[in-house]
C-alpha cells in the first residue's frame, strides 16, 4: 500500500480547513483578520470563564476567538524550516495582537467584546512573551474532540509529523489562551509601554 505523500497530506488537510472556515461563517457574527491570524466574534458558550484579572466571561457575552492562519504558517515551514518558522510566526503574531488591541480600542463592533480565547497545543513556545493567561480545558467531550483535532493537525503540518507527537504526547495537551480586554490592553496599547 502506498502511503501518500506528506504534501498531499498537508493539501487535503488546508482544502477541509477551507471548507472549515466557511461553515464557521455561521457560528460567529464576523471574522476579522490581522496579519497572521484572525478573531471571530462570537457569544461564550459553557460554564463562565475567570480571568486572574477577576474578569468573569458569562455565557452569552461577546468574545473573540483567535485563531492562527495555518496556510500562511505551512507556507513558511516549507520555506524555512520548523524553528525558523516558528520564529517568525511568534513575531508575526505579536505584531497581530497589537493589531487586535487597536481594534478593541477604536471599532465599534469589538466594544462589548470581553477577551480574546484561543486553543492550542503549542502554548509552550509559539505564545511565550505575548502575555496569555493559560487555562486547563474541563475533561469531557470537547476536550478530547479538541486533542485529536490539534494532535491530527500537528501531524499535518510538522515536518516531524506523527514522530514528533509520538515523543511528546504526555506534552500535547490543548490549553485555552486568554487575555481579557483589560490585560490585553495593559500588554499591547502604545500607551501603556509609553507610561513604562
Amino acid at each position: 500500500m502506498i502511503k501518500p505523500s506528506k504534501t498531499t497530506v498537508q493539501s487535503v488537510w488546508m482544502l477541509w480547513e477551507k471548507a472549515f472556515a466557511l461553515s464557521s461563517r455561521f457560528r460567529g457574527a464576523g471574522t476579522t483578520h490581522f496579519g497572521i491570524c484572525s478573531v471571530m466574534l462570537k457569544k461564550h458558550r459553557g460554564q463562565p470563564i475567570v480571568c486572574e484579572d477577576s474578569t468573569v466571561i458569562h455565557p452569552g457575552e461577546w468574545v473573540g476567538e483567535l485563531h492562527l492562519d495555518n496556510g500562511s504558517i505551512l507556507k513558511l515551514i516549507q520555506a524555512e524550516g520548523s524553528n525558523r518558522a516558528a520564529l517568525q510566526t511568534a513575531r508575526m503574531l505579536r505584531q497581530s495582537m497589537r493589531q487586535i488591541n487597536e481594534a478593541f480600542e477604536t471599532q465599534n463592533e469589538f466594544k462589548q467584546v470581553k477577551a480574546v480565547l484561543g486553543i492550542t497545543l503549542l502554548h509552550r513556545g509559539l505564545t511565550h512573551g505575548l502575555g496569555f493567561e493559560q487555562q486547563n480545558l474541563q475533561p469531557g467531550f470537547f476536550r478530547r474532540m479538541t486533542t485529536i483535532y490539534l494532535r491530527l493537525l500537528l501531524s499535518a503540518l510538522h515536518p516531524e509529523g506523527r514522530e514528533r507527537i509520538g515523543r511528546r504526547t504526555e506534552q500535547l495537551v490543548p490549553m485555552r489562551l486568554v487575555h481579557s480586554r483589560a490585560s490585553l490592553k495593559q500588554r499591547f496599547s502604545p500607551a501603556q509601554k509609553m507610561s513604562g
